[in-house]
């Protein structure tokens, strides 16, 4: 439960906190002074979205702070965990800020936390019924889920494992139609691919091979040029037939070493030089041998290669081309292309195995579909008995609630069922759905007397009600505080009324103070008690808090919601 709100500069309120603790706690005050502003500041610590025109004017921030008492809530403590914050002692802190140009933050257990933590919260915390929640009781979701709630944790778990079943139907029904519509696409893509496969197979490229082949290309082309040059260097190195005795390197270098050898031992410094002049005769003689190779080594056929080399290379280039921008794009188009093939020669196989698994899944959909149908039937029958027993205690005797189920063949998400909620206010009168026949007064009262129904088999911590008695007057009045007073006893309830019939039955009674100070008004919260309370009450009956007559009606109000709640 909530035991403490705590406000500042939200809308009119400057600064105030409310003390709210377990039963009944009814919110009062002038029209204007910010009665709403409770249930905004609620909305905001249960994640709703912010505003920033309701920070109070000329204030940087509006902030609002809740602690919560949670004495056994264990996945309420591991969400606030998951999020870093902590709970000391089963109490727990929310907050939230709004700046005035619209930041918000959220703050849980301590830290800071994304506002969709306090969402997620909220949902297990609190039910907030304004009068957009009322209206929203005309829509078949809000009614089907309202039914649900009655039904309890037998329905909750063939939902849970319908909803599951429902969403692989889905998605391999899905699957399976792509597959079928796409057959024939995928079909001629599977024999282009083979077509292209086989042929870059037949040709077997690899890694590199065009740059190999272009050098070999260049080399064959110049065959005759790099012959004479080579040639002619080998004579000039090492020449086995000097031409007009011309000497060559080798015997240069090796007359210029025996030369100098013969001095050498007059003096240290040519020793060095004799050394050199040896070591380049043997690079000479080596350089002749490998020019001698490399003459031999040339292809004695250069053209006949050449040609072949040629038509490699124009098989390959025109591969490319129709495949990939270079040769690594085509390798990787190989390497790609074949488990591209192996997934679309699969397609006959997974359309079977598909086929079969989506009419099982099919027959899981309806089988549970079918056991949700009859448990919302059976549910539906005795929401109908217990919500028109409230209303008959909500100072509607006649009125006759029926819930009606009709399935469809379509399933959905939730199952195959649309669920009215029918309403006949008096005998004779045909039932007609709530959406279209309750007046605002109908639909509040027939909104609380479901939500004190289900608490019976759903119960929710914290109800929160904004203006549940609009449209109700006198005796119904009377009946829906004591309707209140009666879910008080199973949850904590937070109303805000405008009648003294309904705050009459609070067993803690909150007024908002408006004040001014001449240029800005501001409102406070006070907590009423005695006759300050009775003042309250008369104010609320005949708009005189001093009113002798409203005193003594607020006095008989007390003592008839003191009498015990059946």
């Amino acid at each position: 439960m909530i035991d403490e709100l705590g406000i500042r500069d939200l809308g009119v309120i400057a600064e105030a906190t409310l003390p709210l603790g377990p039963g009944f706690t009814a919110v009062t005050g002038e029209t204007g002074a910010g009665k709403t502003m409770v249930v905004t500041a609620l909305g905001l610590l249960l994640g709703a979205r912010s505003d920033a025109g309701a920070v109070r004017s000329g204030a940087k921030q509006a902030w609002v702070e809740g602690r919560w008492m949670l004495p056994d809530a264990p996945a309420i403590v591991e969400r606030v965990e998951e999020a870093g914050g902590e709970i000391e002692a089963g109490e727990l802190l929310l907050g939230r800020s709004v700046s005035a140009e619209g930041r918000s933050r959220a703050v849980v257990g301590g830290r800071s936390a994304p506002v969709g933590v306090l969402a997620e919260l909220g949902e297990a915390l609190v039910v907030v019924h304004g009068q957009a929640d009322q209206q929203r009781l005309r829509s078949s979701s809000a009614q089907r889920e309202a039914l649900d709630r009655f039904a309890g944790p037998a329905l909750a778990s063939v939902l849970a494992e319908y909803r599951i079943a429902f969403e692989r139907w889905r998605g391999e029904s899905r699957e399976l139609e792509r597959l079928r519509e796409t057959h024939d696409a995928r079909l001629r893509e599977a024999e282009e691919l083979r077509a292209a496969l086989e042929e870059i197979e037949a040709a077997d490229p690899q890694p590199g091979e065009d740059v190999d082949l272009a050098e070999r290309s260049d080399r064959l082309t110049n065959l005759e040029d790099l012959r004479l040059a080579a040639a002619q260097a080998h004579e000039l190195v090492s020449a086995e037939s000097p031409v007009d005795d011309a000497p060559d390197a080798v015997t240069l270098v090796e007359s210029a070493r025996r030369h100098l050898e013969r001095v050498a031992a007059h003096d240290a410094a040519l020793a060095p030089i004799v050394e050199v002049l040896q070591n380049a005769g043997f690079l000479l003689a080596d350089a002749a041998a490998e020019l001698s190779g490399y003459l031999d080594g040339l292809d004695a056929d250069g053209a006949r290669e050449l040609e072949l080399v040629q038509e490699r290379r124009a098989l390959i280039t025109a591969l490319v081309r129709r495949h990939g921008g270079t040769l690594d794009d085509l390798l990787a188009f190989r390497s790609g292309g074949g488990l591209r093939l192996m997934e679309l020669d699969g397609d006959d196989d997974r359309i079977a195995l598909l086929e079969t698994s989506v009419a099982e899944l099919e027959a899981d959909v309806d089988r549970l579909a079918t056991r949700i149908t009859e448990l919302r039937t059976d549910a539906a029958g005795r929401l109908a008995d217990e919500v028109t027993a409230e209303l008959t205690a909500l100072a509607m005797p006649d009125a006759e609630l029926t819930v009606q189920v009709e399935s469809s063949e379509e399933p959905t998400a939730h199952g195959r069922d649309h669920v009215s909620i029918m309403l006949r206010p008096h005998p004779g009168a045909e039932p007609r759905s709530v959406s279209k026949g309750a007046s605002g007064g109908e639909l509040s009262r027939v909104m609380l007397a479901i939500e004190v129904v289900i608490a019976g088999t759903d119960p929710v911590p914290t109800f929160v009600f904004d203006e549940v008695d609009a449209g109700v007057g006198g005796a119904a009045a009377i009946e829906i505080g004591r309707r209140l007073a009666r879910l008080a006893a199973r949850s904590q309830v937070i109303v805000v009324t405008h009648l003294a019939q309904v705050a009459a039955f609070a067993t803690n009674h909150l007024s908002v103070v408006k004040g001014t100070d001449g240029q800005v008004t501001a409102s406070s919260v006070q907590q009423l008690q005695g006759a300050a309370r009775e003042a309250e009450m008369a104010r609320l009956l005949s708009g005189l808090a001093d009113s002798e007559s409203g005193l003594a009606h607020a006095r008989e109000l007390l003592e008839i919601a003191a009498e015990p709640v059946a």
